[in-house]
């Protein structure tokens, strides 16, 4: 999958979103969501994922998705046709464990990319899904997009997520 990230004009962003803007403009699991042939959807938690998505997998990558940096960030889309992978629940459990041994998300963002390398080792691999395909599946949903940028791009947006984040830091813990 050399070159994935280049062949997609696609980009990852913080959180959730009402509906991708011609960027991309979504978290890795929306996006993962789209490349495997599903309509978008908001993801504000792992739950909201289809059934075919693997649990502990798409947690940790909404984890690394929501830490990292912008750029960071953009190394993930090579992981958005892999999330699909949906095993027993004995496997997911053995997922989830290695996933939680290896305190993913408490290290760097390299350290959470080999542990989300190493989970998607374990089980059943997501259906092999052609760059073509993930490609035009991602192009129609931006090609819908109402305006040039998703709505956490917004200034309007921008400035009433300030004052929630300024209110969540003067209230007392």
């Amino acid at each position: 999958m050399d070159g994935f990230d280049h062949i997609l004009n696609w980009k990852l962003q913080l959180g959730s979103h009402p509906f991708p803007g011609k960027d991309g403009g979504t978290c890795i699991n929306e996006a993962a969501i789209v490349a495997a042939g599903f309509a978008y959807q908001p993801v504000r938690r792992v739950e909201d994922m289809p059934d075919c998505f693997s649990r502990p997998i798409c947690k940790l990558a909404m984890q690394l998705n929501d830490r990292a940096s912008d750029a960071e960030r953009q190394r993930l889309l090579p992981f958005v046709t892999r999330l699909a992978c949906a095993d027993t629940p004995a496997t997911e459990s053995q997922r989830a464990e290695f996933i939680r041994s290896k305190a993913a998300t408490a290290y760097s963002f390299e350290c959470g990319l080999k542990v989300l390398e190493g989970a998607l080792a374990i089980g059943r691999h997501a259906d092999m899904l052609a760059v073509d395909e993930a490609r035009t599946r991602l192009e129609n949903v931006q090609s819908r997009a109402p305006s040039a940028a998703s709505v956490s791009d917004s200034p309007i947006f921008a400035k009433v997520k300030s004052w929630l984040e300024r209110k969540k830091q003067t209230e007392p813990t």
